[in-house]
């Protein structure tokens, strides 16, 4: 696409966007040009709250499929668009909420923490919900000792570090984070010695043992913000980048594997969000009485630790 179609695809967007009174959320993984257009760019349930609060009719989602449902969790009124139907989150589909059903059977005693990286579906069999920031104070939270934590095993097992409580972890995991490897890391210093080393705790355990710092994506926003180093290897989804060079133009940052892309965070693109707006679709719901079950779950987190 030529720069002149690009800036007719946009003007048509923006055009759209103000008939519709419209509102576009990008992920921090999203394309940097998706990224560059939205109102509002951050982690999935920062932008539904963000959503929540405003006073538009239409949301359209760029990210992956548990993001659009979470939007459409916390805004009940309003039209929630996800552009590519298809966007699936990989480690959310590791998970139904008829197998956590029967863990919960087998251990009747245990709190169920959901990752917001979840289904609706399974948000409303969980007790709690929690984010990659908070997931230490939710678990520490509970009144239970023994917690099921769904679907993410590198995060449970990272929350485990800082809990007494008996963590039993779902058998999940994304699978850009989880193809960084401790050698990513190592070989990246060798290349950059000064770098701080900054990974999600998505990744595997053997990488936030030789990280630096641990953090969610808006946890590195805000640290490499006020951080006085001036280069970092960055171990998460490369899209993060794009977002933090934009933020921090005087830093340098280098992704700690340059094939940690998530192919499903990448199908939105301009002209899908263009179709979005332009044909009312892909339109997301969730069940009414499904709803109100995924939202208790979020209120109770929110309630416990504020969700980054």
């Amino acid at each position: 696409m030529s720069q002149q179609d690009k800036d007719e695809l946009i003007n048509k967007i923006l055009e759209l966007k103000e008939a519709l009174n419209a509102v576009i959320l990008a992920h921090n993984y999203q394309r940097g040009d998706v990224q560059d257009i939205a109102d509002f760019v951050g982690d999935s349930l920062g932008l539904s709250q963000q959503a929540a609060k405003l006073d538009a009719d239409v949301i359209v989602f760029c990210g992956v499929d548990f993001m659009a449902e979470s939007a459409a969790i916390l805004s009940p009124g309003k039209i929630v668009l996800m552009p590519e139907k298809l966007a699936e989150c990989p480690m959310a589909a590791m998970i139904t909420p008829e197998d956590l059903v029967k863990t919960k059977q087998e251990y009747p005693d245990a709190a169920v923490v959901a990752y917001v990286n979840t289904s609706a579906a399974v948000k409303a069999e969980s007790d709690i919900c929690c984010t990659s920031s908070n997931s230490v104070q939710v678990v520490n939270s509970l009144d239970e000792d023994v917690v099921i934590f769904v679907p993410d095993k590198n995060l449970g097992m990272y929350t485990q570090r800082y809990t007494d409580k008996m963590i039993i972890p779902w058998d999940g995991y994304c699978p850009t984070h989880h193809q960084i490897l401790p050698g990513d890391i190592l070989l990246m210093r060798e290349d950059h010695p000064e770098a701080e080393v900054v990974v999600h705790p998505e990744c595997q355990p053997e990488v936030i043992d030789v990280a630096d710092t641990v953090l969610s994506t808006g946890g590195m926003l805000t640290h490499v913000k006020k951080s006085p180093n001036m280069e970092f290897i960055i171990g998460t989804e490369v899209g993060m980048l794009h977002r933090l060079r934009k933020d921090n133009p005087d830093k340098i940052f280098y992704p700690a594997s340059k094939y940690a892309v998530c192919p499903n965070m990448k199908m939105n693109d301009l002209k899908s969000i263009f179709v979005a707006l332009e044909e009312n679709k892909h339109v997301i719901t969730v069940p009414e009485a499904m709803r109100e079950r995924a939202k208790q779950a979020l209120d109770r987190m929110l309630k416990a630790g504020r969700g980054d």
